[in-house]
């Protein structure tokens, strides 16, 4: 921050001195991209003509009030982007090469000789056509398997994905696909758009990979899916829930993989945060336009 620090004063401050610390302020960055504390503090905003949030997605942030003001809201795309193709890859390759069970097995001391999959040739449905949508369709095109995406407007020609249906096709799409990847921004249109008639829609073994959000699923429609074997599995880096409560049953299924909200957090992700706010802070003060400016009524940045 000593970038912005020699431009500005700075007041760090949790969500109990919030309002205070808002008072005169002109930009909010937004470091706890998960804190709901600003619509109670929004009253004391009154100077605000900007807030960077330090993640991809904005849905916790936003509410009626931001959303009709003229406040500027950025976000930090392209931080997360190769991070979390990573961990995509990373699980699709381990279901394809069962490694939770090699590791079942290594811990009872048992030498069992199994068959594995390739993914070479396995069809992928990447839903969400954003930067990390991309970056997932991109690496996941790079080993061979077969990549279409979902998003808004169907196109025959995209770059990344090929082919990409819109989402009212969505349940023929999912039909298809070996794999299906959620990597969507969270929004009115996309809250639980994942229940049981999407699962029911799936092929039969389909894994299911959600690095987006989690209220993007309901998460009991994914646990009788699961259960009924209409999935072969599912790595779940979000829930609707965080943390996921001890007695939930996602936790003991052998066909799960369950990680803290932490796809994208590589060695060096809070360092690239402050560095986005910090570049953008210089091209406020510089008078360019800002990047990475999210449409409020999207909840996302457009073109993106």
């Amino acid at each position: 921050m000593a970038p912005v620090a020699e431009h500005a004063t700075v007041r760090y401050t949790d969500r109990a001195g919030l309002a205070a610390a808002l008072d005169g302020a002109e930009v909010l960055f937004a470091y706890d991209f998960l804190s709901d504390a600003l619509p109670d503090a929004w009253h004391a905003a009154r100077s605000l003509e900007w807030i960077h949030v330090a993640a991809a997605g904005v849905d916790a942030l936003m509410f009626p009030a931001l959303r009709d003001s003229d406040v500027v809201v950025t976000n930090s795309r392209g931080v997360f982007d190769g991070a979390i193709a990573e961990y995509v890859l990373a699980q699709i390759l381990s279901f394809a090469k069962d490694i939770p069970e090699s590791l079942r097995l290594q811990d009872g001391h048992i030498w069992k000789h199994r068959e594995s999959e390739r993914i070479a040739g396995r069809s992928a449905l990447v839903v969400g056509t954003g930067p990390i949508g991309r970056a997932v369709a991109r690496l996941l095109g790079a080993v061979g398997m077969r990549v279409r995406g979902s998003g808004r407007r169907p196109r025959h020609d995209d770059p990344d994905f090929g082919i990409v249906t819109a989402t009212s096709d969505l349940p023929a799409a999912l039909a298809d696909a070996d794999f299906v990847v959620v990597a969507a921004p969270l929004t009115e249109q996309t809250r639980y758009l994942f229940d049981a008639r999407l699962f029911a829609a799936m092929k039969p073994g389909a894994r299911f990979v959600n690095v987006g959000r989690g209220e993007l699923v309901r998460t009991d429609d994914l646990v009788e899916a699961l259960r009924s074997g209409t999935l072969a599995g599912a790595a779940l880096d979000v829930l609707d829930i965080e943390p996921l409560p001890d007695d939930h049953p996602l936790w003991d299924m052998p066909n799960v993989v369950i990680t803290p909200h932490n796809s994208g957090d590589v060695v060096g992700w809070r360092d690239a945060l402050v560095d986005v706010f910090a570049d953008n802070f210089a091209r406020r003060l510089a008078g360019e336009p800002l990047r990475n400016v999210v449409d409020k009524k999207l909840g996302y940045v457009p073109g993106a």
